[in-house]
């Protein structure tokens, strides 16, 4: 069989984290394979597992998490199913939110929680070095630079080895550079919610990753009966694939991470990769979404 259809997200291009570490762009966003509410196990624990196996078969390179996630459940369900890792994957997490609650989230970016965090994310997924560790959510309560620094103290001493931030302006990632090299962003962006346009924009010119969370509008944009239906139906595609198509030719810097709890529902995201667009169709594409 061709490697192309065996490993789908190998067609998605590849982008250089930092400018040094390649990875397809098409990646797998672990959240959603823990328990209601982003709480707790989830109901399937096999199910899980077998996702995460299944998106490394597929050729992903890329997995986000955090220890938020469960919290601590999906980053310790990744070291499960992945450990030992595999040369080419690049495991993802973040440090920054707290959780009480299904669906509560919190800011906490104490300098110290965050190292501890660290070493904690070090210790479940069983790595000596986290290769992208990202600021979850700036802290209005402590200086970005204080947040950033102490990412940058962890960098200095091989605890991570690139920095990303998550829920950011622009001017917010120019303070952020100013104190360490930032290798990607992660902020909501969608066919239908482009609120962070303008930070799409500064990290093409920039040449930094760009990671758009809810890249199928939670389910909005899958729909049969959604927005994209007849343009998915004119390419032979899903809605969600055509979704997940239209990012990866909006920008060569941004690597859409769709997580998902099914297998089935993994494939048809990754073939996604699969599916060519002309620039009139991105153009048509962008269109409908604003419209949307």
């Amino acid at each position: 069989m061709n490697a192309t259809i065996e490993r789908p997200a190998s067609s998605s291009g590849t982008f250089a984290l930092g400018g040094q570490l390649v990875v397809h762009r098409l990646g797998f966003g672990a959240m959603r394979i823990t328990g209601p509410g982003v709480w707790g196990e989830p109901a399937d624990r096999d199910q899980a597992i077998a996702v995460l196996r299944r998106a490394v078969e597929l050729g992903v390179e890329l997995i986000d998490t955090a220890d938020s996630y469960g919290p601590y459940v999906s980053e310790e369900l990744i070291r499960t199913a992945l450990r030992p890792y595999p040369s080419q994957l690049v495991i993802a997490t973040k440090a920054g939110l707290v959780r009480t609650g299904p669906n509560l989230w919190s800011p906490v970016g104490r300098p110290e929680y965050l190292r501890q965090e660290c070493e904690m994310s070090l210790r479940r997924l069983g790595l000596e070095q986290i290769a992208l560790f990202q600021l979850h959510r700036v802290d209005p309560e402590v200086p970005l630079e204080e947040q950033v620094g102490e990412l940058a103290a962890l960098q200095s001493e091989g605890k991570i080895r690139f920095i990303g931030l998550s829920n950011v302006s622009v001017d917010q990632i120019r303070a952020a550079r100013a104190v360490v090299p930032i290798a990607t962003v992660q902020n909501r962006y969608n066919l239908v919610d482009r609120g962070s346009e303008d930070v799409v924009e500064h990290c093409e010119r920039e040449h930094i990753g760009f990671i758009p969370w809810f890249p199928l509008a939670t389910g909005a944009l899958s729909r049969r009966d959604g927005p994209l239906t007849a343009f998915s139906e004119r390419l032979g595609a899903t809605p969600s694939q055509v979704a997940v198509a239209w990012l990866l030719h909006r920008s060569q810097v941004i690597l859409p991470i769709p997580g998902t709890a099914s297998v089935a529902h993994l494939e048809e995201n990754v073939e996604a990769a699969l599916i060519g667009l002309t620039d009139d169709q991105v153009a048509e594409l962008g269109k409908l979404g604003a419209e949307s």
